[in-house]
């Protein structure tokens, strides 16, 4: 069984966003906006009930910030790692996602399955925690992730378009995108990073030394590689290698979910008083704590 939905699923969630106004498509749970499309109320009720298992590899990103790479990363691993070679779902496995009987049906799939979310840690399925699977967290510079979520949100038709870019910044800084605030995401991890369960990496150390990252991120999930398979495994997994197989792997939305992942692309989009904005911000929220240290704000965002 897929643990996603089906093509002709995304579909009609196509045929629903393009007969829904704009300001439709977004609604607001418990102070946080979600899709009105792909994460109805409904879907998240049943998130509640959804039972995690000791071996499932959980993976969590704020969106933009690396999840459908780390999920191609992740199901390369896992084929190289069992001698499988099993075909990629249709879409990246974000429970949010999942209607309630789609949901259902996971407790049918065999290990180990690879389950996603955007979801704030307070609103992630409560057996993520307390059944101990490991979770892989992906972060990215705050800059480069507000960038890419302006595009992500203008090409996606499920989501509202983020036009004009000093609306969709302000947006942003204050939290109300969908998934809510990058930096409220951030502290409430900054909590779990002595979680011996989870693992933090970002994005860009991720861009800088692929090889050594599939290799901690295959040992953390305990799937054993040989260093040849590491070093294939990272080979077809820079974002280039990606984006240029995401219309196999994502068909027509391949282009939503891979544009440039650049570092630094910010840079092309800020003005001298957004980017000192944000330093701010940062400076407020995340210095001095350790999560603030690993995003090396400093190089990456000056």
């Amino acid at each position: 069984m897929s643990q996603t939905p089906p093509i002709s699923e995304m579909k009609s969630r196509m045929d629903k966003a393009a007969k829904t106004k704009d300001e439709d498509k977004l609604y607001k749970r418990e102070g946080i906006l979600y899709s009105t499309i792909l994460s109805p109320p409904e879907t998240m009720d049943k998130l509640k009930d959804l039972e995690a298992r000791e071996d499932d590899l959980i993976l969590v990103a704020y969106p933009k910030c690396g999840f459908n790479w780390m999920v191609a990363v992740l199901r390369k691993i896992l084929n190289a790692s069992t001698g499988k070679n099993e075909k990629p779902p249709e879409r990246p496995p974000l429970v949010e996602f999942l209607p309630p009987d789609v949901q259902e049906k996971l407790a049918e799939m065999p290990p180990r399955r690879l389950l996603g979310t955007h979801l704030h840690p307070d609103n992630i399925p409560p057996s993520f925690f307390t059944k101990k699977p490991k979770i892989l967290v992906v972060f990215r510079n705050p800059k480069d992730t507000l960038v890419s979520y302006f595009h992500f949100m203008n090409k996606n038709p499920v989501l509202p378009s983020a036009e004009p870019w000093d609306k969709f910044f302000s947006d942003f800084m204050a939290g109300e995108v969908a998934w809510g605030s990058y930096f409220d995401h951030a502290l409430a991890w900054e909590k779990r990073l002595d979680d011996p369960n989870v693992m933090i990496v970002t994005y860009e150390e991720l861009k800088q030394n692929l090889p050594e990252g599939v290799k901690r991120v295959s040992e953390f999930f305990n799937l054993p590689l040989t260093d040849e398979q590491v070093s294939s495994i990272a080979g077809e997994s820079t974002f280039s290698a990606m984006l240029e197989n995401s219309q196999k792997s994502h068909g027509n939305f391949g282009s939503i979910f891979f544009r440039k992942g650049e570092v630094g692309d910010w840079k092309n989009h800020f003005s001298d008083a957004q980017s000192k904005e944000m330093d701010e911000l940062f400076q407020a929220k995340l210095a001095g704590t350790n999560l603030g240290a690993r995003l090396k704000y400093d190089l990456y965002c000056q």
